[in-house]
Formats: structure tokens, C-alpha cells, sequence
């Protein structure tokens, strides 16, 4: 198969390329470093032409408001458009646990603009919604400090490897269409105050964690299982304490 990954040079899309090959697929990795922009349409029609497969993973370079809007619209809308032309059969998308629930937040409502484009398209497609990956807790607590704290909601967490987010968006890429959503998520479940309280112990992290029902998180205040996937959900096997011992 030709697959194409969109954002095939970054955490999760350099790990899809590098896993096509090795199982004998033809792996184009499609970003503006290899001149595939799909924010000026560069190079897309070129990418796309005789694919079976489109996975986009591509994330916004800015997460304030207008423009996380304008890069998923546009960018999905040029996506989808070549890949309509160009006959491609498989449109898989990268998205997160909770989206539908986090609409306080503009990247959110960026991420359901970007699902909605996808399911009104001609092209088939799959939406993969994974948890927060391992690689993304130093930000969450560094976003929820002030003044050497940490006040995060004592919500339900459940991170995964960016290994396992590959290895799910790679069989999904290589199957059936969904034509609707699939849920990816970490082998463990914690209260997100608890979780950090460990992991900065162990780090040796000085600040103190606080667990608040209000807190924010990026932006939103979120419910008990607003962050965590609903039965059925595909889990992972790496564990973050093998992951962060590594």
C-alpha cells in the first residue's frame, strides 16, 4: 500500500513511517520540511496521487484560538479535497479522548471542526481518539503551576507511549475504514493529582501538588472522566513508570 502521513516527521508520524516500511508499505512522509504544506496546499496533490492510505497527525503550530481554527479547517479541507480527486480510500485522523467534552477550550473546538469535515467528506475514513501521551505530563504540570504549585483537578488519567498511539493508528491505517470513532488509551487509570504527586517525588521536583476541583486544564475545567476513554476503548501495554525508566 501507498500510505501517506501527514505530519510523518514529527513524534507520532515519524514512528508510522519508520513501522509501514518495515511491514513493506510505501511510506511518504508529508510535512512543509519534506514540501508538502497543506496550509498552502504545496505539494499535497503531488503526495496524495495514487495513495490507498491518508494519516494525518499533523498538529497546529499555534494553540491560540483563531489560529488553531484556521490551521485544521484549512488544512483538512485541502486534505480532503486532494484525496477526493485522488481516489484515496482510507482517511485516518489523529484526534483526543474527551474532545466533544473539552468545547470551553479553543483547540477543542479546533479538533471537533477538524472530525466534522472528515464525516461530512466523500472519503472513508477513521478517527482515532488516544489519550495524552506519556511525552506531554512535563507540560501538563509546567500549565497547571503558579507560584511553585501545581493545582490540578483530582479527575480520572489515563496516559499512553506514543509507542502504543503509533502501533493503534498503524493497524487502524492498514484495516477497514471505521467510518467512525475508535478510542485508544493507556493500560493504567489514576486521579490526575495523585499521579503527579508521584511523578514529581520521584523526579525530585520541589512543588506541591494540589489536588482542585477547579482547576483548569488548558483552559477547561474537566469533569471526572472527561479526560478518559468509554468502554470498548483499545489499550496500550507500556506502563509510564517502564516508560520513564527507560
Amino acid at each position: 500500500m501507498k500510505i501517506v502521513v501527514v505530519g510523518g516527521t514529527g513524534l507520532i508520524g515519524s514512528k508510522l513511517v519508520r513501522g509501514f516500511v518495515e511491514h513493506g508499505h510505501e511510506a511518504v512522509a508529508a510535512a512543509p520540511s519534506t514540501g508538502v504544506n497543506t496550509l498552502t496546499g504545496e505539494g499535497v496533490a503531488d503526495a496524495v496521487a495514487g495513495a490507498d492510505v491518508v494519516v494525518d497527525v499533523s498538529n497546529s503550530p499555534s494553540f491560540e484560538d483563531e489560529a488553531v481554527m484556521a490551521f485544521f479547517e484549512t488544512s483538512t479541507r485541502t486534505l480532503l479535497a486532494a484525496e477526493a480527486e485522488a481516489g484515496v480510500g482510507h482517511h485516518v485522523a489523529l484526534s483526543v479522548v474527551g474532545t466533544e467534552r473539552l468545547q470551553d477550550s479553543g483547540y477543542f473546538r479546533a479538533k471537533q471542526a477538524q472530525e466534522t469535515l472528515i464525516e461530512k467528506s466523500p472519503v472513508p475514513y477513521s478517527i482515532v481518539h488516544a489519550t495524552q501521551f506519556f511525552e506531554f505530563v512535563p507540560r501538563i504540570a509546567d500549565e497547571a503551576t503558579a507560584d511553585g504549585t501545581v493545582r490540578l483537578a483530582p479527575v480520572y488519567f489515563q496516559p499512553m507511549a506514543s509507542d502504543d498511539v503509533a502501533a493503534a493508528v498503524g493497524r487502524i491505517a492498514v484495516g477497514e475504514p471505521v467510518r467512525g470513532r475508535v478510542e485508544i488509551a493507556g493500560p493504567e487509570r489514576f486521579r490526575m493529582d495523585e499521579f503527579f504527586t508521584e511523578i514529581l517525588a520521584a523526579q525530585g521536583d520541589p512543588r506541591v501538588v494540589v489536588a482542585d476541583p477547579e482547576a483548569r486544564y488548558f483552559g477547561v475545567v474537566p469533569g471526572e472522566r472527561t479526560l478518559v476513554p468509554g468502554d470498548g476503548a483499545t489499550l496500550g501495554t507500556i506502563r509510564y513508570r517502564d516508560w520513564a525508566g527507560k
